[in-house]
């Protein structure tokens, strides 16, 4: 069949970084494949993601409400058919998902799944001293895959230009002269999360800058008042957390400088709008395919491998030697620094 305007179903039903490495890779697919229509069914708070696209509409399932379970799944699927869909892109592939699928699979639409390489990442994760690395297949091209196996075109070495967003009006005066540079230092589990001491050293030394201005991203009470007393020593550091919309946030990551972040969902936001991603790793490595979109080998700062060979432990840091914790500590703070300064001269 001709692919020319076809309407096209994507399905993303995750966490915040795994909604935003699509971005670029649809960004790719509007621009390879003209007159493309896409539904994205994710969540609503995901929304800003994909203001850029003219052709985007995102579709939101109540999973917890009238779409919860087999039944729900099948009332979301009859709401979807009326769409006039005619392929599904299945980026999650997960139970949920799945179902979801076989519904359109017998009204004879075509569906592709993400293959997620369980296999490999199983092998790369067991606790053996003696492991090899290996490169996986990054998410960004396994989800391009999945277009490719549905006859698109896709290519990912083509990098796009975009415009800034414009810096909300209340930050402008303090940030529109300035280099910018983020921190994003928490992550979901304490295995990829930088040790409070390592954030404190870090600010420090970026403070100096005189001509920069330090951003603090986080989320959640905890972090917003780790955040804000930290900021509160300097006078060039600022915390961002809770201090906008989620779209005003999104405007200022657009403008950053550089992005430092730890391997979590910030990092991938940052690149989403082609901003420079230092990615700090603790448990996990970029061999898994999590590495932010477009950036550099020299952008990886990892722990010592040779004094922690079990890395990585897990795919997504959950899992791990409680010794390995302090994989942290062979990070210097000068490493990160000697990157940062590559991108603020």
């Amino acid at each position: 069949m001709s692919l020319k305007n076809k309407h096209i179903l994507i399905i993303r039903l995750s966490a915040m970084g795994d909604v935003a490495m699509t971005v670029p890779v649809i960004r790719n697919l509007i621009k390879q494949n003209k007159g493309v229509k896409i539904t994205i069914l994710t969540r609503a708070f995901f929304t800003p993601f994909f203001t850029e696209f003219d052709n985007v509409t995102v579709y939101t399932p109540e999973l917890k409400g009238k779409h919860k379970g087999i039944i729900g799944l099948f009332k979301l699927f009859k709401e979807l058919i009326k769409l006039n869909i005619d392929v599904v892109a299945d980026l999650h592939n997960v139970i949920r998902s799945n179902i979801l699928v076989s519904f359109f699979r017998l009204r004879g639409i075509k569906c592709v799944q993400l293959k997620k390489g369980r296999k490999d990442k199983k092998k790369l994760t067991e606790l053996n001293e003696n492991k090899i690395l290996f490169s996986l297949k990054t998410m960004h091209e396994r989800y391009a895959d999945v277009f490719k196996r549905l006859g698109f075109s896709m290519n990912l070495s083509s990098i796009y230009n975009l415009v800034k967003k414009e810096i909300p009006y209340h930050f402008q005066k303090e940030f529109n002269d300035s280099k910018l540079i983020g921190i994003a230092p928490f992550a979901a589990y304490k295995g990829k999360a930088f040790p409070i001491k390592k954030i404190k050293s870090l600010v420090k030394e970026l403070s100096d800058k005189n001509y920069c201005k330090v951003l603090l991203f986080g989320g959640g009470d905890v972090e917003k008042k780790l955040l804000e007393d930290l900021a509160k020593d300097y006078t060039n550091v600022f915390s961002m957390v809770k201090k906008g919309t989620f779209e005003e946030e999104l405007n200022i990551i657009s403008n950053l400088d550089v992005m430092i972040s730890m391997d979590s969902g910030n990092g991938h936001i940052a690149a989403m709008y082609n901003v420079p991603v230092i990615t700090i790793w603790g448990v996990t490595h970029p061999c898994l395919g999590f590495t932010p979109f477009n950036q550099s080998i020299e952008n990886q700062i990892l722990p010592d491998l040779k004094e922690y060979p079990l890395i990585p432990t897990s795919t997504y840091g959950k899992e791990y030697p409680k010794e390995y914790l302090n994989c942290f500590e062979t990070i210097l703070i000068s490493d990160i620094i000697k990157v940062v300064n590559t991108y603020t001269k």
